[in-house]
């Protein structure tokens, strides 16, 4: 594909099959950070035990994701290099539902990645870009797809401006009802802390993911409101969904990236969640090292930014 060609996004389900993604960096992620410069309770948590990852393993778990991309022959396109500045996570700073690619209002420390995705931007097809209105915060990794149902990661009002870790408010959810007034947005209140990641999740999708046909990964401690849980319950029904346990749930193994309806990238140390995908629900599994990563609060989904799906 010529690189110049205009691209119109695409995209309605987390599942539907794989055509072109934004894969993050790996390359000078920058000093590993102070504990106040930490904006997760995951990367706060591993700059006090010591293990904040390091480049070498950054790179080396990236090129892994890369190489299962290429392999499915996904268009793999990246954000522009920004030397000593962490772009790891590319899923926050834009994002499609349906043929809109939408940019993400991000936190003050993150902006300078929105900047590097504007030889993107500038690819998507006229009319299909959507800048979100300065008062509507929302990040990727709160926004997921399910045909006719949004669901939206958030935290009450009052806690916005109280956490880091509260990225998508009220204007944000408001926003997507007008933009799609035919399907059902569901706000999804989740635990919020900037410092203890046994009491904080960062994202939706840190919590909660549909990952095939009908089926979906969960953590119920995640989230705030317990009814909220139990709408997911009946949406997908108790049976069709693998529910993770806390430490599960901190590994982030809701985070994984599928490729298609069958097909799905999750990390090597999820044995009994990849035994499940595998054996109960018969998927083809890409497992691969992800792990180093996830000490900074993110895993496969947090890298990738989808344009184009079926």
């Amino acid at each position: 594909m010529d690189i110049k060609a205009p691209l119109t996004p695409h995209a309605a389900n987390e599942t539907a099959k794989l055509h072109t993604v934004v894969l993050g960096l790996p390359d000078s992620p920058g000093a590993t950070p102070s504990l106040e410069e930490a904006y997760d309770a995951t990367s706060y948590r591993s700059v006090e035990l010591g293990i904040y990852p390091q480049e070498k393993d950054i790179k080396r778990e990236m090129d892994a994701l890369l190489s299962v991309l290429e392999r499915y022959q996904v268009e793999v396109l990246r954000p522009t290099f920004i030397p000593n500045y962490n772009q790891i996570f590319a899923r926050d700073v834009a994002f499609t539902i349906e043929d809109r690619f939408f940019v993400a209002n991000m936190i003050e420390d993150r902006m300078r990645e929105v900047e590097a995705f504007r030889p993107i931007f500038d690819r998507i097809a006229p009319g299909h870009l959507v800048e979100m209105p300065k008062e509507a915060h929302a990040e990727g990794g709160d926004v997921l797809l399910y045909n006719d149902y949004l669901f939206i990661g958030t935290c009450r009002e009052d806690e916005f401006d109280r956490y880091k870790t509260a990225r998508t408010n009220r204007a944000g959810i408001e926003f997507f009802k007008k933009q799609f007034p035919d399907k059902k947005v569901i706000p999804l209140h989740l635990r919020k802390h900037d410092t203890d990641p046994t009491q904080s999740i960062l994202h939706l999708d840190c919590t909660f993911q549909p990952v095939a046909e009908g089926k979906a990964v969960v953590y119920p401690g995640g989230f705030a409101v317990e009814e909220e849980y139990q709408l997911i319950e009946r949406i997908f029904g108790r049976e069709n969904l693998f529910v993770v346990t806390q430490e599960e749930a901190m590994s982030l193994s809701t985070n994984l990236f599928s490729l298609s309806p069958r097909a799905i990238i999750s990390e090597e140390r999820f044995e009994r969640l990849n035994h499940h995908l595998a054996t109960e629900w018969n998927m083809v599994v890409e497992a691969i090292p992800y792990h180093e990563i996830s000490k900074e609060g993110g895993l496969l989904r947090c890298s990738t930014c989808p344009i184009i799906r079926d």
